[in-house]
């Protein structure tokens, strides 16, 4: 009688090459990878001065979009000298090794997390490596996304493999109907002010539950994305309908009689009824008029030079929008503005930190190591 597994294990199993060792190590096949200028030049430059191959490069895509200006008419021109370096190193590797370039002006370019999807490239069921930590966003296909390091990256693309330790499992199940206004978003902030910001940290998350079944898939892939936030290394939900139907008509999803060879796999991907998990969260997505208003031990530490760690728990917005009347003439106008956005009020108008402006900045310039003039000096973060 076989074990009852979830999918995180389902997809780690059925990609794993072989055990390395009883610490949960394992080498792990990775369908594809997804390559952008920023993470992937020392990657490249290992494979030359070793004098390796890419693998397989037909399962590469590359695509700028770390470095390019987000002006609304692009030029292939970068206004940075070491942007402009990267990209054209980027060019240059996927000319020499085979792969697959979305440059800047190709129509097709944009978000990596973002273009993949939409080009068919993720399909479920695959094991997704790339260099950013936002890899997670493939898992609202089904897939299993995760980030990797430069070293890890050219490892990769000579092997197709990586070594890779096994995570613990956190189910999330949110149900509810989440109310006017609210978004995904929403959702994973509730989750984050719930657990903490380090609270799935060793994790791979699976959502589930009727507010997750009621989302889009792009919806769906703000809440994987987002996951990371948390500490997760990766996070999935089960495919459906609603993944099927966004996938059919993709450039390089499956077509004919594979399609319908690939639908009777995919539906099959999701943990069995008795698959038993390391832990478990609930959100009641209806409970509250807000979701972020979620009871928290103690504040975050946000003076300049905090650690991340210590920033544990976002603060929850208010929840009535404020009167203009009790404002300057400047608040005014913006709250004017904005009312009749409640939602929008509060994230561009709440300030965590209450010193006056002055202060605030003053404070900007010490942990940036410059004085108001802008001359060098000694500052909290060190410096010369």
């Amino acid at each position: 009688m076989t074990c009852a597994r979830t999918l995180y294990d389902k997809h780690i199993d059925s990609h794993t090459v072989c055990r390395l060792d009883d610490q949960g190590h394992v080498l792990l096949y990775i369908d594809r990878q997804v390559i952008n200028e920023y993470t992937s030049p020392q990657a490249f430059s290992g494979l030359r001065e070793a004098g390796r191959k890419v693998w397989r490069p037909g399962t590469a895509l590359a695509v700028v979009d770390h470095v390019n200006p987000t002006a609304p008419k692009r030029i292939a021109a970068m206004p940075d000298p070491g942007g402009a370096r990267q990209v054209s190193y980027l060019a240059e590797n996927c000319h020499d090794f085979g792969i697959e370039l979305l440059d800047i002006l190709d129509k097709r370019q944009g978000i990596e997390h973002v273009i993949a999807p939409e080009q068919g490239f993720i399909l479920p069921g695959m094991v997704i490596a790339a260099g950013d930590s936002h890899t997670t966003t493939y898992g609202a296909l089904g897939a299993f996304g995760f980030g990797i390091g430069t070293s890890e990256i050219e490892h990769l693309l000579a092997s197709q493999t990586l070594v890779y330790k096994r995570l613990k499992s956190l189910r999330v199940t949110v149900h509810g109907e989440l109310a006017t206004g609210l978004t995904s978003k929403d959702v994973i902030m509730a989750l984050i002010g719930k657990i903490g910001a380090a609270g799935a940290t060793g994790y791979a998350i699976e959502f589930r539950g009727s507010t997750i079944d009621a989302l889009s898939v792009e919806a769906r892939m703000t809440i994987c994305n987002m996951a990371v936030e948390a500490g997760a290394r990766g996070a999935f939900m089960a495919p459906d309908e609603k993944v099927f139907a966004y996938l059919k008509d993709k450039p390089r999803a499956p077509k004919g009689a594979l399609w319908e060879r690939a639908l009777l796999e995919w539906r099959k991907l999701r943990s069995d009824d008795d698959a038993v998990f390391d832990r478990e969260v609930e959100l009641d997505a209806s409970a509250h008029g807000h979701l972020g208003h979620q009871p928290r031990p103690g504040r975050a530490d946000w003076r300049p030079g905090a650690r991340p760690a210590r920033r544990q728990r976002p603060d929850p917005a208010p929840g009535h929008v404020p009167r203009p009347e009790l404002h300057g003439p400047g608040s005014r106008h913006a709250i004017e503005r904005d009312r009749h956005q409640p939602r929008l009020y509060r994230l561009l108008h709440q300030r965590t930190d209450r010193r006056p402006a002055r202060c605030r900045q003053r404070g900007a310039w010490q942990a940036r190591g410059r004085t108001r003039t802008g001359h060098d000096r000694p500052g909290i973060y060190g410096g010369p």
